[in-house]
């Protein structure tokens, strides 16, 4: 058995009433932490979770709201005497801009006091975390636009989606994308579970796809500004019981068994 607690909810607004978005996978042998963006640190203070208990830490893309809060995490484990290693997760396109990041904020290797391990994943090729976990990454198009700006031609750049298989259950995690049509990434593959940000796409557009192209057994919004909860709420109400029963508005805190 395993379960997923949302750390953070909230869009790349900051707020007072949500943490910015991130999710904590357990299963009984691997605590996996997905994205880590800035105040994560005090998010997962906030749900008592123990920073050493986190395995390995996974990550989108690199917009300040799911990554910047690593140094600072990691800066943490340090101050609580960590000594079993750290991995981290990271699409090989951005291993060296994660590593950067690290040195630039003074955070050696050498100075650690506990191993910080890199494992690059690429798209479309599973990989394994711990003994429960399998993951596929897809590029989404959420940084489309970034990609093609004429002087950023020599920047790496990727935001992916993934597919998760938690002890048999599928959940297709879309991360931040670009369109309605990157809720379609993992259409072949029948998820159980839908775990979609609502900041940068509209909710019709979220209605059109479910039932037609895909009929996840739970849909879960997250990624919500501090006005979105309310409007969500009436929107949901407007379904049909059978509809509306499936989608779950997450909150900080939230925890749910796979």
């Amino acid at each position: 058995m395993g379960n997923i607690k949302f750390i953070g909810t909230g869009s790349g607004k900051t707020s007072l009433k949500r943490f910015h978005s991130s999710f904590l996978i357990s299963t009984v042998d691997y605590n996996l932490l997905v994205d880590a963006g800035d105040g994560v640190s005090k998010a997962l203070l906030a749900q008592n979770v123990d920073y050493n208990s986190i395995n390995g830490i996974l990550f989108s893309h690199l917009h300040p709201d799911h990554y910047t809060g690593l140094a600072a995490l990691i800066v943490q484990m340090k101050m609580q005497n960590r000594k079993v290693k750290l991995d981290i997760y990271v699409h090989k396109n951005l291993s060296n801009t994660l590593e950067s990041f690290l040195i630039n904020s003074y955070l050696f290797p050498e100075g650690m006091g506990f191993e910080i391990t890199y494992h690059q994943f690429d798209d479309d090729k599973n990989f394994a975390v711990g003994k429960n976990i399998q993951i596929r990454s897809r590029q989404n198009s959420h940084l489309k636009n970034a990609s093609n700006l004429p002087g950023y031609k020599d920047k790496s750049f990727s935001c992916s989606s993934f597919l998760f298989n938690i002890n048999g259950n599928m959940i297709h995690y879309t991360g931040d994308i670009g369109c309605a049509d990157d809720l379609l990434l993992f259409k072949e593959f029948d998820s159980n579970y839908l775990i979609t940000e609502v900041t940068h796409i509209q909710f019709g557009e979220l209605l059109e796809i479910i039932g037609r192209e895909i009929s996840p057994e739970k849909i879960i919004l997250t990624h919500l500004s501090d006005g979105d909860n309310m409007l969500f709420e009436e929107k949901i109400k407007t379904l049909s019981m059978e509809l509306s029963e499936k989608f779950i508005i997450a909150f900080d805190g939230m925890t749910f068994d796979i």
